[in-house]
């Protein structure tokens, strides 16, 4: 029996095309948007929009061209344990460049 499942998991996920050209699609228009939103004067919220774009675009094509969404638990484990890294490491740097007392030397 841990033969079948060891050869099931071995199997590789099969995508349709239909759904490559719905996701390229929806990069498209998320493409789009950030050139819609990068005209827009909305002041600080200019970066916060783009990055939440791109953040959105990334995951995409994290989940479908790299095809973690079909892959297995310690595949997705694995993202997930760089992205916090990475999220652990901007938030130490940042917490270092705001608790610095500028202008004050």
């Amino acid at each position: 029996m841990t033969d079948q499942k060891e050869m099931e998991e071995a199997q590789h996920h099969v995508v349709s095309p239909m759904i490559y050209i719905i996701v390229g699609s929806i990069l498209l228009v998320l493409t789009g948007v950030t050139v819609w939103a990068s005209f827009q004067e909305w002041g600080n919220f200019n970066a916060v929009a783009a990055l939440a774009i791109a953040c959105v675009k990334a995951v995409i094509v994290v989940l479908f061209f790299m095809h973690v969404k079909y892959s297995s638990k310690l595949t997705k484990l694995t993202v997930f344990a760089g992205i916090f890294t990475f999220l652990a490491l901007i938030s130490m740097t940042l917490s270092d460049y705001i608790s610095r007392a500028w202008g004050r030397w």
